[in-house]
């Protein structure tokens, strides 16, 4: 899509040499979505890509993702074997069921604060405790929790001139049991409802719903729950208007879906 209205698109070079942000701005990463889709609104695009941040970064606290590292680049990634979790981000890269022109544009950052119900980085992110790095504007930053970053369908919690930098995940929830559950309407279609289910070394076990839902939902149990409590407690978290309607899935067939899924990670991590 030519987007007609941008008469100027900005190619910062160091981080500090970002430029003031003003009505009409957007930053470009990815771009995937951006040309899309016409943005009548736009007059300047601040191309990130020669910032030049690291894709990622492995340190013993854990792993910490670039904004601007595409999702092709995080599918490569050759993470320590003692970090179980590992196979996680391959099942959610593969949920983003796209050509490899997208995997190789799209970005982490992107799929975040696109703020879709079906980012699977969102879903891979919030179930391994990732929290994020935001820049704000004129300097400084502040971290949220992916859970509170994402706050429903294209809603973020960046503010105007904000900019994602990075998500950390700690190395104790890259250290968990994984299950991963995904279903859609079509072999090939947009993901209707993901499930993520961790368990740690105490026993301790969280589920997190996403595509399913508005906006994704962690449940944490001091222990793997047994069945009929693991269903109440997700139905009491995840009330009727929270159950996300579009074309991919009605609420109702996405609740029922997602219990099914949930008892199906359940009892793979109770083995």
């Amino acid at each position: 899509m030519d987007l007609n209205g941008v008469t100027s698109v900005i190619t910062p070079g160091p981080a500090d040499a970002l430029p003031d942000w003003q009505a009409g701005d957007a930053w470009l990463a990815g771009g995937t979505w951006l040309f899309s889709q016409p943005q009548p609104q736009l007059g300047r695009l601040i191309d990130l890509a020669g910032l030049g941040w690291p894709t990622h970064a492995v340190s013993d606290s854990g792993l910490t993702l670039s904004a601007t590292g595409t999702i092709a680049e995080l599918d490569r990634l050759d993470l320590p074997p003692a970090w179980v979790a590992s196979p996680l981000v391959g099942q959610c890269c593969r949920a983003l069921l796209g050509s490899f022109k997208i995997w190789n544009t799209a970005t982490v950052g992107g799929n975040l604060c696109m703020a879709l119900p079906a980012g699977p980085i969102i879903a891979l992110t919030a179930a391994l405790d990732g929290v994020c790095t935001i820049r704000m504007r004129g300097g400084g930053e502040r971290h949220l929790a992916v859970p509170d970053f994402v706050l429903g369908p294209e809603r973020t919690a960046l503010q105007p001139g904000e900019l994602l930098r990075s998500v950390a995940l700690p190395v104790a929830a890259l250290c968990r049991r994984t299950a991963f559950r995904r279903i859609s309407l079509s072999p090939n279609g947009r993901s209707g409802a993901l499930l993520i289910g961790t368990r740690d070394g105490a026993g301790a076990f969280v589920l997190t719903v996403t595509a399913a839902t508005r906006r994704p939902v962690r449940i944490a149990f001091d222990a793997v729950p047994d069945a009929q409590a693991l269903r109440e407690r997700i139905l009491a978290a995840i009330r009727d208007p929270d159950w996300y309607d579009d074309v991919h899935g009605t609420p109702d067939w996405r609740r029922h879906v997602s219990l099914f899924l949930a008892e199906d990670i359940r009892q793979e991590l109770t083995r």
